[in-house]
Protein backbone atom coordinates (compact mmCIF):
# COMPACT_ATOMS: atom_id res chain seq x y z
CA UNK A 1 0.00 0.00 0.00
CA UNK A 2 1.29 3.08 -1.22
CA UNK A 3 -0.34 5.22 1.51
CA UNK A 4 0.17 4.66 5.32
CA UNK A 5 -2.67 4.54 7.75
CA UNK A 6 -3.39 5.59 10.79
CA UNK A 7 -3.63 3.05 14.41
CA UNK A 8 -6.92 3.05 15.03
CA UNK A 9 -6.23 4.09 18.43
CA UNK A 10 -4.02 7.24 17.71
CA UNK A 11 -6.57 8.04 15.86
CA UNK A 12 -8.71 8.39 19.14
CA UNK A 13 -6.22 10.00 20.66
CA UNK A 14 -5.76 12.29 18.54
CA UNK A 15 -9.78 12.94 18.26
CA UNK A 16 -9.36 13.35 22.49
CA UNK A 17 -6.44 15.77 21.94
CA UNK A 18 -8.58 17.71 19.69
CA UNK A 19 -11.34 17.88 21.98
CA UNK A 20 -9.52 19.07 24.96
CA UNK A 21 -8.06 22.00 22.94
CA UNK A 22 -11.44 22.84 21.92
CA UNK A 23 -12.52 22.81 25.50
CA UNK A 24 -9.65 24.68 26.90
CA UNK A 25 -10.52 27.40 24.23
CA UNK A 26 -14.00 28.32 24.88
CA UNK A 27 -12.88 27.92 28.80
CA UNK A 28 -10.40 30.67 28.19
CA UNK A 29 -13.05 32.32 26.21
CA UNK A 30 -15.88 32.44 28.40
CA UNK A 31 -13.27 33.35 31.42
CA UNK A 32 -12.22 36.37 29.19
CA UNK A 33 -15.81 37.30 29.23
CA UNK A 34 -16.42 37.02 32.41
CA UNK A 35 -13.36 39.14 33.81
CA UNK A 36 -14.16 42.08 31.28
CA UNK A 37 -18.00 42.19 32.45
CA UNK A 38 -16.41 42.20 36.28
CA UNK A 39 -13.51 45.01 35.40
CA UNK A 40 -15.32 47.79 33.94
CA UNK A 41 -14.18 51.15 33.85
CA UNK A 42 -13.81 53.86 36.59
CA UNK A 43 -15.87 55.98 35.07
CA UNK A 44 -18.28 53.18 34.04
CA UNK A 45 -18.83 51.83 37.82
CA UNK A 46 -18.99 55.61 38.85
CA UNK A 47 -21.80 56.12 36.41
CA UNK A 48 -23.82 53.12 37.92
CA UNK A 49 -23.03 54.21 41.41
CA UNK A 50 -24.53 57.66 40.99
CA UNK A 51 -27.71 56.50 38.98
CA UNK A 52 -27.86 54.69 42.49
CA UNK A 53 -27.58 57.00 44.19
CA UNK A 54 -30.33 59.41 42.84
CA UNK A 55 -32.75 56.56 42.46
CA UNK A 56 -32.22 56.91 46.37
CA UNK A 57 -32.73 60.31 47.06
CA UNK A 58 -35.73 59.85 44.80
CA UNK A 59 -37.03 57.02 47.00
CA UNK A 60 -36.39 59.20 50.44
CA UNK A 61 -37.98 62.30 48.47
CA UNK A 62 -41.16 60.44 47.78
CA UNK A 63 -42.01 58.63 51.20
CA UNK A 64 -40.52 62.44 52.66
CA UNK A 65 -43.67 63.71 50.46
CA UNK A 66 -45.98 60.46 51.88
CA UNK A 67 -45.24 61.87 55.53
CA UNK A 68 -45.78 65.10 55.12
CA UNK A 69 -49.22 64.79 53.48
CA UNK A 70 -50.06 62.02 55.78
CA UNK A 71 -49.42 64.81 58.50
CA UNK A 72 -51.08 67.65 57.11
CA UNK A 73 -54.13 65.01 56.63
CA UNK A 74 -53.87 64.77 60.21
CA UNK A 75 -53.55 67.90 61.15
CA UNK A 76 -56.95 68.84 58.81
CA UNK A 77 -59.29 66.32 60.63
CA UNK A 78 -57.67 67.30 63.64
CA UNK A 79 -58.61 70.64 62.82
CA UNK A 80 -62.66 69.97 61.48
CA UNK A 81 -63.15 68.20 64.86
CA UNK A 82 -62.13 70.61 66.86
CA UNK A 83 -64.62 73.01 64.34
CA UNK A 84 -67.41 70.98 64.90
CA UNK A 85 -67.11 70.38 68.75
CA UNK A 86 -66.75 74.59 68.69
CA UNK A 87 -69.89 74.81 66.55
CA UNK A 88 -71.76 71.67 69.13
CA UNK A 89 -70.98 74.18 71.64
CA UNK A 90 -72.11 77.38 70.41
CA UNK A 91 -75.44 75.97 68.61
CA UNK A 92 -76.38 73.48 70.99
CA UNK A 93 -79.07 76.21 72.89
CA UNK A 94 -80.02 77.41 69.37
CA UNK A 95 -83.42 75.39 69.55
CA UNK A 96 -83.95 75.90 73.16
CA UNK A 97 -83.56 80.01 72.58
CA UNK A 98 -85.99 80.02 69.73
CA UNK A 99 -88.71 78.38 71.77
CA UNK A 100 -88.00 80.99 74.76
CA UNK A 101 -88.18 84.44 71.97
CA UNK A 102 -92.10 84.02 72.02
CA UNK A 103 -91.98 84.09 75.99
CA UNK A 104 -90.11 87.00 75.90
CA UNK A 105 -92.07 88.72 73.11
CA UNK A 106 -95.74 88.28 75.31
CA UNK A 107 -94.11 89.54 78.05
CA UNK A 108 -92.63 92.61 76.70
CA UNK A 109 -96.35 92.92 74.51
CA UNK A 110 -98.09 93.04 78.19
CA UNK A 111 -96.14 96.00 79.23
CA UNK A 112 -96.14 97.75 75.71
CA UNK A 113 -99.94 97.45 75.64
CA UNK A 114 -101.06 97.41 79.28
CA UNK A 115 -102.68 101.06 81.05
CA UNK A 116 -99.58 102.48 82.18
CA UNK A 117 -101.70 105.11 83.70
CA UNK A 118 -103.59 102.54 86.02
CA UNK A 119 -101.64 102.91 89.66
CA UNK A 120 -103.28 99.06 90.56
CA UNK A 121 -100.93 97.60 87.71
CA UNK A 122 -97.81 99.33 88.26
CA UNK A 123 -96.63 96.98 91.06
CA UNK A 124 -97.43 93.92 88.38
CA UNK A 125 -95.65 95.92 85.15
CA UNK A 126 -92.79 96.54 87.39
CA UNK A 127 -92.57 92.28 88.44
CA UNK A 128 -92.82 92.09 84.40
CA UNK A 129 -90.81 94.51 83.54
CA UNK A 130 -87.93 92.70 85.66
CA UNK A 131 -88.49 89.11 84.68
CA UNK A 132 -88.19 90.26 80.82
CA UNK A 133 -84.66 92.06 82.53
CA UNK A 134 -83.99 88.96 83.79
CA UNK A 135 -84.63 86.45 80.77
CA UNK A 136 -82.60 88.98 78.76
CA UNK A 137 -79.94 89.18 81.22
CA UNK A 138 -79.82 84.96 81.12
CA UNK A 139 -79.69 84.03 77.93
CA UNK A 140 -77.21 86.27 76.91
CA UNK A 141 -74.90 84.72 79.19
CA UNK A 142 -75.29 81.77 76.60
CA UNK A 143 -74.70 84.68 73.73
CA UNK A 144 -78.21 85.41 72.91
CA UNK A 145 -77.93 88.85 71.62
CA UNK A 146 -80.61 91.37 70.94
CA UNK A 147 -81.31 92.80 67.02
CA UNK A 148 -82.85 96.28 67.90
CA UNK A 149 -81.97 98.39 65.09
CA UNK A 150 -83.91 101.58 65.73
CA UNK A 151 -82.64 104.42 63.73
CA UNK A 152 -79.40 102.20 62.12
CA UNK A 153 -79.31 101.58 58.43
CA UNK A 154 -81.28 98.52 57.04
CA UNK A 155 -79.36 95.49 57.34
CA UNK A 156 -81.09 92.45 55.19
CA UNK A 157 -78.50 90.03 56.76
CA UNK A 158 -80.45 90.95 60.05
CA UNK A 159 -83.40 93.09 59.27
CA UNK A 160 -86.50 91.91 57.55
CA UNK A 161 -88.69 95.32 55.92
CA UNK A 162 -92.38 94.61 56.67
CA UNK A 163 -93.01 98.05 55.28
CA UNK A 164 -91.62 101.38 53.48
CA UNK A 165 -92.24 104.59 54.34
CA UNK A 166 -91.14 108.02 52.71
CA UNK A 167 -89.35 110.53 54.88
CA UNK A 168 -87.25 113.92 54.55
CA UNK A 169 -86.06 113.57 58.36
CA UNK A 170 -83.94 110.37 57.60
CA UNK A 171 -81.62 109.10 55.01
CA UNK A 172 -83.15 105.96 52.40
CA UNK A 173 -82.45 102.54 54.02
CA UNK A 174 -82.84 104.08 57.41
CA UNK A 175 -84.97 101.87 60.04
CA UNK A 176 -87.76 104.38 61.23
CA UNK A 177 -89.31 101.53 63.05
CA UNK A 178 -89.11 97.81 65.35
CA UNK A 179 -91.88 95.73 64.83
CA UNK A 180 -90.26 92.80 66.71
CA UNK A 181 -87.13 92.70 67.57
CA UNK A 182 -84.39 90.14 66.57
CA UNK A 183 -82.01 87.73 68.43
CA UNK A 184 -78.57 86.01 67.28
CA UNK A 185 -76.96 83.23 68.97
CA UNK A 186 -73.17 83.95 69.09
CA UNK A 187 -73.42 85.69 65.99
CA UNK A 188 -75.41 83.83 63.66
CA UNK A 189 -79.09 85.21 63.29
CA UNK A 190 -81.95 83.24 65.26
CA UNK A 191 -84.31 85.43 64.22
CA UNK A 192 -84.35 88.68 61.73
CA UNK A 193 -85.60 92.16 63.59
CA UNK A 194 -88.93 92.83 61.95
CA UNK A 195 -88.43 96.82 60.95
CA UNK A 196 -90.51 99.87 58.55
CA UNK A 197 -88.00 101.17 56.34
CA UNK A 198 -87.35 104.44 55.15
CA UNK A 199 -87.03 105.52 51.54
CA UNK A 200 -86.87 109.34 49.76
CA UNK A 201 -89.99 110.98 49.73
CA UNK A 202 -91.64 111.87 46.46
CA UNK A 203 -91.15 115.27 45.10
Amino acid sequence: MSEQTQNPEQEVELNEEISKMQADVEAAVEAADKHAEQEQSPEAEIAMLYAELEAAKQTIADQKDGVVRAAADVDNIRRRAAQDVEKAHKFALEKFANELLPVIDNLERAIEFSDKENETLKPLLEGIDMTVKSFNDAVSKFGVEIVNPQGEQFNPDFHQAMSIQPSNDVTPNTVLAVMQKGYTLNGRLLRPAMVMVSKAADA
